[in-house]
């Protein structure tokens, strides 16, 4: 393993795992395994008016389903944690007292209503919306004594009022930010919790990360970020700012516009690994035009310098197509296996393991997400219905002559096969002079419930003689009648 290499996904328990945040861990997770670094999840929950319960469970569930294994994290001490940001609190309050000390942090004791006030003011002269400094100016006694009348405050940070910043990032390269753009931003709270700014650069140079990959939405907040690393001393990691994931119509993706969480994905029944392939491409690709990647082979192919710096489309189709795909070529016996929940669910028996996996090896061709399944092998399991237009055909006189005369054919036979099958129906076409739909759409209706479908031998392979037999027997108007 290589020590050096460490990196990290830093979620907040705030609800469900965003499709950006799987991609955010999965380029972690890609470029620690592919550089024999080391994968962590911390659990960024300093902000406790979006801490909700049973969130880091389901964060937890979700990466397990999905196939990401961190190295370490809450269940996996590698000797750097704690993993949760909240059991952290008075690492953060020691070294922003360090910040204080030099100069690069002050007290900030503006009330909300002071601050809604400067937000408008600022608004109406149409200036930058940001915080204007006048607690920076507050003399040493004066911070003293509100402290020691326990006035509510917050920390900010002391960010340089000209000049500007210049820092390579390893997708975008050169970035340069105006200093007079940055907020002297909030580092601990009123409530004594650090922001996400102050906690986050604690933890990622405590853990010894290497290199921060994350959304392009955290680009600008990461002048406040190398602020904080000059004003300790430390050394930076590298920065990658990831593409924005984009609706097709180009907008940002967010829940408005549909489902956007892994659970529900995989609840929907897409698979975990298509869901990792088509993620993976949201933003990367290789040397090829190669689509269709395993786990393994992103661990061996990933790099950051293929990651694009334009928005990456979420193009549900192709999603779909790549599940679809996946569904296809999975090995017969694991895809059955997946699927025999969704049976259970509808109480259809499935004990006949033969016939089961010839319909799921039939089914699985027509299907893009796991409960398509059951409208896909239903007719082979129950009794089926029939419309009046279905009827027309069903009842005619050379619909009831044809069941008969399979009926009498069937009859005639012990070892049947595909072929055999074959041969019935070439002769029932010739000897009640039966062509096309005249033959196949009643044929297809008594024994499918469809007038299209696959072909007769393929529907004997799934459904057997005793069911050839009882589905004839079910369609004729009186069964005791021979109709040719």
């Amino acid at each position: 393993m290589n020590n050096s290499i460490r990196v990290r996904f830093a979620p907040s328990p705030t609800g469900y795992l965003h499709v950006g945040g799987l991609r955010t861990a999965l380029y972690n997770y890609l470029f620690a395994r592919k550089n024999k670094g080391t994968f962590i999840l911390r659990i960024e929950d300093t902000d406790r008016t979006r801490y909700i319960e049973g969130a880091v469970e389901n964060l937890l569930k979700t990466m397990e389903m999905i196939g990401l294994p961190y190295d370490e994290g809450p269940d996996k001490d590698g000797g750097f944690g704690p993993y949760y940001q909240s059991q952290r609190t008075d690492i953060y309050l020691d070294h922003v007292k360090k910040l204080l000390d030099k100069g690069a942090a002050y007290h900030c004791f503006c009330s909300p209503e002071t601050l809604a006030e400067m937000r408008e003011k600022q608004r109406l002269a149409k200036e930058m919306i940001r915080y204007d400094g006048r607690c920076r100016l507050l003399e040493y006694r004066e911070v003293e004594k509100r402290l020691a009348a326990k006035e509510s405050h917050v920390i900010r940070a002391k960010i340089p009022e000209s000049g500007s910043l210049e820092f390579e990032d390893l997708v975008r390269g050169q970035v340069t930010f105006p200093w007079d753009m940055i907020d002297d931003q909030v580092l601990i709270k009123s409530d004594g919790y650090p922001t996400y700014h102050l906690a986050n650069v604690v933890d990622d140079h405590l853990m010894k990360i290497s290199h921060v990959i994350r959304g392009e939405e955290w680009l600008s907040s990461t002048p406040k970020h190398i602020f904080l690393y000059d004003a300790f001393g430390w050394e930076k990691p590298k920065f990658a700012h990831l593409p924005l994931l984009l609706n097709p119509d180009k907008s940002k993706l967010s829940k408005r516009q549909g489902d956007v969480a892994v659970e529900d994905f995989l609840a929907k029944g897409y698979l975990p690994e298509a869901l990792i392939n088509f993620v993976a491409l949201l933003g990367w690709h290789n040397e090829t035009d190669r689509e269709i990647f395993s786990l393994m082979e992103l661990e061996e192919t990933f790099s950051i310098d293929r990651i694009t710096k334009s928005g990456a489309v979420f193009d549900l189709e192709k999603l779909q197509w790549m599940n679809g795909f996946y569904l296809r070529n999975m090995k017969l016996e694991d895809l059955a296996t997946r699927l025999k929940t969704y049976f259970k669910l509808e109480s259809i028996d499935i004990s006949d393991q033969d016939k089961y996996l010839n319909v799921i090896d039939f089914a699985k061709e027509r299907i893009t997400l796991l409960p398509e399944i059951i409208e896909q092998t239903r007719m082979f399991y129950e009794d089926l219905s029939f419309t009046d237009e279905d009827h027309l055909i069903i009842d005619s006189e050379n619909a009831q002559k044809l069941y008969s005369y399979w009926l009498i054919e069937l009859s005639k036979l012990d070892n049947i096969t595909e072929e055999t099958i074959e041969e019935i129906t070439k002769k029932s076409s010739n000897e009640l002079n039966l062509k096309g739909k005249e033959l196949y759409f009643p044929l297809r209706l008594a024994l499918y419930g469809k007038a299209h479908g696959p072909n007769i031998p393929t529907l004997y392979r799934l459904l057997g003689k005793d069911d050839f037999v009882s589905r004839f027997q079910k369609v004729l108007i009186n069964s005791n009648t021979k109709r040719f």
